[in-house]
């Protein structure tokens, strides 16, 4: 396979990949890093650091979408900002003296794990269940479109997903990724988020927490302007294709979509570490 043809499978792997981060809050780095690691043989720090700007491009496609059509909370999304920038930041400081293996191996386990707690839920939180205190005096409570108009909600328990943002930001710059998965989980399952308020805030809240992992990793010499390129167009037409399909799409569905893709590329990570296939 010569350069033209592995740019061209990475171009078109990453749109499937930017769709699927779209739709489910993850950012397309969760499929980007497996594609370069398992298919294209890429070191996994290198793949992190491409995820990484990929992850961006998808927060500057789908969450401007997002933003403009009234689903993503950018109260929620900015407050728990600064849990998930300052451990993005802690985690890049010590990814690369982690060997690849682990790397991996860590991954392949946070996936599962987030495909597993998505599923103990089978419907979104009742708009009628009590606020919560700190929401209510942060004002975080809002609106998010239905196709019976505007359907209103409240969020719960602030401090608990603060406390999981700091590690979803942690595990961001650990692995290179925009750590999506947590994030949507904290959102739906600790603040009782409707799930596509949770994915589209996902989306709005994972730029910000890639371009701080992305600086250490650039520092530090993993991005590659070769790679990374292909990647970040792919991701960005894909991410905006899936922003398209959001509105059309039932959060029942997406539930499952988001916790099949984690269960088939968590296995996949972990059987490569364990068998020498991530270097």
């Amino acid at each position: 396979m010569n350069v033209l043809e592995l740019s061209l499978l990475i171009w078109v792997g990453s749109i499937a990949a930017g769709m699927l981060g779209a739709l489910t809050g993850l950012g397309g780095a969760i499929v980007i890093i497996p594609l370069l690691t398992l298919v294209c043989g890429v070191e996994i720090h290198y793949a992190a650091g491409a995820a990484l700007v990929a992850v961006v491009a998808t927060a500057s496609g789908a969450a401007l979408a997002y933003v403009r059509d009234g689903y993503s909370n950018l109260r929620v999304g900015m407050f728990l900002e600064m849990a998930t920038s300052a451990g993005a930041v802690a985690g890049a400081s010590v990814a690369a003296r982690v060997p690849g293996p682990i790397v991996g191996l860590v991954f392949g386990i946070v996936l599962l794990t987030s495909a597993g707690l998505s599923l103990q839920r089978g419907t979104d939180a009742s708009p009628d269940a009590p606020p919560d205190r700190l929401a209510t005096w942060l004002n975080m409570d809002s609106t998010y479109p239905t196709p019976e108009g505007r359907q209103g909600y409240h969020v719960r328990r602030v401090p608990l997903a603060f406390a999981f943002m700091l590690i979803a930001g942690t595990l961001s710059g650990l692995l290179g990724i925009g750590s999506g998965a947590l994030k949507v989980l904290a959102l739906d399952r600790a603040m009782r988020l409707p799930f596509k308020v949770s994915t589209t805030t996902s989306n709005f809240m994972i730029g910000v927490t890639a371009a701080a992992s992305a600086g250490v990793y650039l520092n530090r010499g993993y991005i590659d302007p070769g790679l990374a390129m292909p990647v970040m167009l792919g991701v960005l037409i894909g991410s905006l294709a899936g922003a398209r399909l959001l509105p059309h799409a039932q959060g029942r569905t997406l539930r499952r979509l988001f916790a099949a893709s984690m269960m088939a590329l968590g296995l996949e990570m972990i059987h490569s570490s364990l068998t020498g296939g991530l270097v």
